[in-house]
């Protein structure tokens, strides 16, 4: 399966995806978003997960979605956000009218070359372009057995340290982690396993037959058995590439 197939999975496990995947701390926000931002750009906002981050911090917020299903759960999540069809190669916006453009767990999809160049084309003198990841920080025992049951080979690598991702007109090159423990319940965690674009897209009795790996896991870890919450660690590893003025 290709990496375009993979990328065009989440419409199909749009319910999943917003009842599980983490959210973003607000720091990540606070820290990218430069002062006195009137438009902000958030690219392969899925359902809106870091677009919530966005609120409040420009005069307005516009997500780029390419898969319907998202695209709608968003606007129907968040109705102030505008939500366009698009890609980070493809954006439906005239030049020099963003001050930030973001690709939070997106970047790894896009060409870096044409993602660049479109990144450039809509910033405005001296705006940010934003690559953000939530990583598991798999440090404890738990995390670690979890990363065992849930990684494949076929899973997507994420660029998440690499300070060379982006080229181009950028003058500053500036990287930030942020540590944070997401909780959420058993269900919740259960769809945040589930709309992994490489468990989406496998035949339905291996998908569940690591459904039950991650419960018999959930159920015999001391850190996890019989809890009704379960504590996730993240690194949220940040990149901030300042352009040009």
């Amino acid at each position: 399966m290709t990496s375009e197939q993979h990328a065009r999975s989440f419409g199909s496990a749009v319910d999943a995806y917003e009842h599980g995947r983490p959210g973003y701390p607000a720091a990540v926000a606070d820290w990218l978003v430069p002062t006195g931002a009137e438009r902000l750009v958030d690219v392969g906002a899925g359902t809106g997960k870091f677009t919530r981050t966005l609120l409040g911090r420009g005069a307005e917020v516009v997500a780029v979605e390419p898969d319907p299903a998202m695209r709608a759960r968003l606007a129907a999540l968040l109705p102030d956000v505008r939500a366009v069809d698009g890609t980070g190669e493809a954006m439906p916006l005239p030049d020099r009218t963003a001050d930030a453009v973001t690709f939070a767990q997106s970047w790894h999809w896009v060409d870096p070359e044409g993602g660049v160049a479109e990144a450039t084309r809509v910033l405005r003198p001296g705006g940010v372009l934003g690559l953000v990841w939530n990583v598991r920080d798999e440090s404890s025992d738990w995390a670690q057995r979890l990363g065992d049951v849930i990684t494949r080979p076929e899973a997507q690598r994420m660029a998440h340290d690499d300070e060379s991702a982006v080229g181009g007109p950028f003058r500053t090159r500036e990287h930030r982690v942020f540590e944070w423990v997401h909780e959420q319940d058993r269900s919740a965690f259960l769809d945040m396993v589930l709309s992994r674009s490489y468990v989406i897209v496998l035949p339905d009795a291996e998908r569940a037959e690591l459904r039950r790996a991650v419960e018999e896991l959930l159920d015999s870890h001391p850190e996890t058995a019989g809890n009704e919450t379960v504590r996730v660690p993240y690194r949220t590893h940040v990149h901030r590439y300042g352009l040009r003025a």
